[in-house]
């Protein structure tokens, strides 16, 4: 269950979205806390589930990954969101989907090494018939990007 926060709260998490390695230390002098308090608070964001883990942040162009892609998915009526998820899941070009209003059943985030690789993701996930239609937009270079939005 996640917990209210409050504003020190909101900057610990800020601190550790911009970089998630600083030390307690280095954090409590930024708060004006102590680092056995700003540990407390970090444990208590983390139990709570507002701070939900700590992450690597990859440079996927230099991992290969030199497609992105915005992938619109029409499933066959009836098909349900377990489903869905399930099929995303087998797929490791899949970093991110959501469920969504509108005329796509689901909206999936991909990254394939080029092109091609793209074109045969989309073509294995329509195999199986359970995706009847795609609707695809390939990014070409990123805006904006806001790790910890909203903080």
């Amino acid at each position: 269950m996640i917990q209210r926060v409050d504003a020190v709260d909101r900057k610990i998490l800020s601190l550790l979205v911009e970089d998630g390695r600083r030390t307690y230390d280095d954090i409590a002098a930024r708060v004006s806390l102590s680092a056995p308090s700003v540990k407390r608070r970090i444990d208590r964001l983390r139990a709570s589930g507002a701070l939900e883990g700590f992450t690597a942040v990859v440079d996927h162009g230099a991992m290969g990954w030199n497609t992105e892609a915005l992938v619109e998915l029409f499933f066959q009526a009836g098909t349900t969101l377990d489903r869905v998820a399930k099929t995303l899941r087998e797929h490791p070009e899949v970093v991110e989907a959501w469920s969504v209003t509108g005329e796509p059943d689901a909206i999936a985030r991909v990254r394939t090494d080029d092109n091609a690789a793209l074109e045969r993701l989309i073509m294995d996930l329509q195999k199986d018939g359970l995706v009847i239609r795609t609707r695809s937009q390939v990014v070409m270079s990123r805006l904006v990007g806001r790790a910890g939005e909203g903080l």
